[in-house]
């Protein structure tokens, strides 16, 4: 007699025997009890989770006599029959090799009579994502209407192949893969039966093989046990399927991570002691470090599927080291390993790659270095302007000197001096800008301070000779708060810390700035160091730095060392636009002329808005 596979031998042939898939024997075994089976079933999952199985269970309980809450008796005719596989009225076709339209035709002719020996006939199909289209369109109205003495069970690994025609007219069901533990305790179980012992670690390795199936999960089984030993150790399973030992991998995996060359390329040599091949050891690799960042997550202990003891080992591990660090040894890795697989020197590529992951240095999270960077700017702040140094006030902010009164020339009576009252200053913001609460405050950094005493004007005498001033009416009289860019560009620096203190710092690394043709141009020796400062809304922003402080209508020019570049052009909404704008307003020229004054300062900053 010829020795029966594990696979066939412990096959279930009822629901209870059925490993996992609790949810789906549950629902058909209610539908048996309450007659409510759907004349077409689709079960749908990966190899060896028991789609095949639960079709045959559902055909034996369907034509069982005897039926006991939902599941068939094995005992009565029907159920004999369709276990020994003699029963006329069971079609079990394979997909792959009855594809055609013409075999669907010849089934269709088949299901018009009767069953001869049982009471419904079952139509089983496996791998049913192989017919063609044509055989599909066949099908469609024999499964929208079928006759009441037939039922139709459909298996396939492939759902998505299915035409939805098809799946409309199918009750579906998913089966998943088989946990870890129940396939741990099948196999145990099995293992018992067979009066065979089994290391706890030898299991798990078989377990973890399996990844989920249960019929490769009794092939593996059926391998070791051919071994010819009744206790089976773990050094056993791994020499017959050839596999490489966990240690090695946990011993690999930790000399990644604490940067030991010497213990990774050992452990790599003992991989290749055992004849592996790359691709799987490369696998269960990269599987380790998933495993370790599923570890660092919260939440996610579900989705690691492997046996506790092994599961505590990498807890522990990963503890020692960061999220960021493991992700990012991973993302080596996992460069390294495509990069090995078109290379001439697979073994010469992996050990560089791990020379590489080994030399990467731990990276931190970037909400640690962000605190780091305030802590330091806290601690070190910018250096102070010459004129916070000294203690002296610049030389604008000096009382003015006024210039000698003219001598009469001979013969021309001396006329009486007229003093010309100070001309009024406004300042300009916006229209939509608040009005000023506290006009009489003491200036701020924004506002440079008025000079100690008032600006007086005098006029010289007329004589015969002089003609009157020219008229002045509706031209704009230049203001006396302009700054100079070379004098004051150190006060221009704390003027933006007080308002962008990230801004202040990168104009601090511009190599000159001086004020030419109507710009304000920035030199940096680097590309890198204005990159920030460059784009379109920063430029904005220090534009309006630049308008507010020299009152002055300078636009930025960025020179770096590939490139010259004009910034500041921002269309009608620009500070340039926007400050010519308020300058020229018919308001601002009436009170001009109206108070005998003149225009102060223009501010477009986000302040004055």
């Amino acid at each position: 007699m010829s020795y029966l596979v594990l696979a066939r031998k412990s096959r279930p042939r009822n629901f209870d025997q059925v490993v996992g898939q609790v949810p789906v024997v549950k629902t058909l075994q209610n539908s048996l009890i309450r007659n409510r089976v759907a004349h077409a079933i689709m079960f749908s999952g990966v190899r060896g989770v028991g789609k095949t199985t639960l079709a045959r269970i559902m055909a034996k309980a369907i034509n069982c006599e005897n039926r006991t809450a939902g599941n068939p008796c094995n005992k009565c005719p029907s159920c004999l029959e369709i276990d020994s596989g003699s029963a006329l009225d069971i079609y079990e076709i394979d997909g792959a090799s009855n594809r055609g339209i013409q075999e669907i035709r010849e089934l269709k002719e088949k299901i018009r009579f009767l069953p001869t020996s049982i009471q419904f006939k079952i139509i089983i199909i496996d791998e049913v994502h192989m017919l063609t289209t044509e055989a599909f369109n066949g099908l469609l109205k024999t499964l929208e209407e079928p006759p009441d003495h037939v039922f139709f069970m459909f298996a396939t690994t492939e759902l998505h192949k299915i035409p939805i025609t098809i799946l409309s007219r199918c009750q579906r069901y998913e089966l998943k893969r088989v946990s870890a533990k129940d396939l741990g305790s099948h196999l145990t179980k099995l293992a018992a039966d067979e009066g065979i012992t089994m290391e706890q670690a030898a299991l798990d390795l078989i377990v973890r093989e399996s990844e989920g199936s249960v019929r490769d999960g009794l092939s593996l089984l059926d391998q070791v046990f051919s071994y010819g030993e009744k206790d089976i150790v773990v050094n056993d399973v791994i020499q017959v399927l050839g596999l490489v030992s966990r240690d090695i991998i946990l011993r690999l995996t930790t000399a990644l991570l604490s940067k030991d060359p010497a213990a990774a390329l050992l452990a790599l040599e003992d991989t290749f002691d055992f004849g592996v091949d790359l691709k799987r050891f490369t696998t269960d690799l990269l599987t380790a470090f998933r495993t370790l960042i599923l570890c660092k997550l919260q939440g996610c202990d579900e989705l690691i599927d492997i046996p506790p003891q092994e599961l505590q080992v990498f807890q522990d591990l990963s503890k020692n080291y960061s999220r960021e660090t493991i992700h990012m040894k991973m993302t080596l890795l996992m460069q390294g390993v495509e990069e090995m697989r078109y290379s001439s020197q697979p073994r010469l590529s992996l050990e560089t790659t791990f020379l590489k992951i080994i030399q990467a240095d731990d990276i931190l999270p970037v909400s640690t270095l962000l605190g780091k960077m305030d802590a330091l700017l806290a601690d070190n702040p910018l250096p102070a302007s010459p004129q916070q140094k000294t203690g002296k006030k610049p030389a604008a902010e000096k009382k003015k000197q006024l210039p000698p009164e003219p001598r009469p020339e001979p013969g021309v009576k001396e006329t009486k001096k007229e003093t010309v009252p100070p001309p009024r200053s406004f300042s300009m913001a916006p229209k939509d800008a608040p009005p000023a609460a506290n006009e009489a405050s003491p200036p701020s950094e924004e506002q440079p301070p008025l000079p100690e005493e008032p600006y007086k004007q005098t006029e010289k005498p007329k004589t015969q000779n002089q003609t009157a001033p020219p008229d002045t009416k509706g031209k704009t009289i230049p203001h006396p708060h302009e700054h100079d860019v070379r004098k004051d560009w150190h006060k221009f620096i704390e003027h933006v810390k007080d308002r962008k203190l990230w801004m202040a710092q990168d104009l601090q690394r511009a190599a000159s700035s001086r004020e030419k043709n109507g710009e304000l141009q920035l030199t940096f020796l680097e590309t890198e160091n204005c990159a920030l400062l460059r784009q379109k809304d920063n430029v904005k922003l220090l534009t309006e730095f630049v308008l507010d402080f020299f009152q002055k209508n300078l636009k930025l020019r960025f020179i770096t060392p590939d490139k010259d570049i004009e910034d500041g052009k921002n269309g009608d909404d620009s500070p340039h636009k926007l400050r010519q704008k308020l300058a020229n307003d018919p308001l601002v020229q009436m009170a001009t002329e109206i108070f005998n004054g003149q225009i102060g300062d223009i501010r477009v900053g986000p302040r004055s808005r």
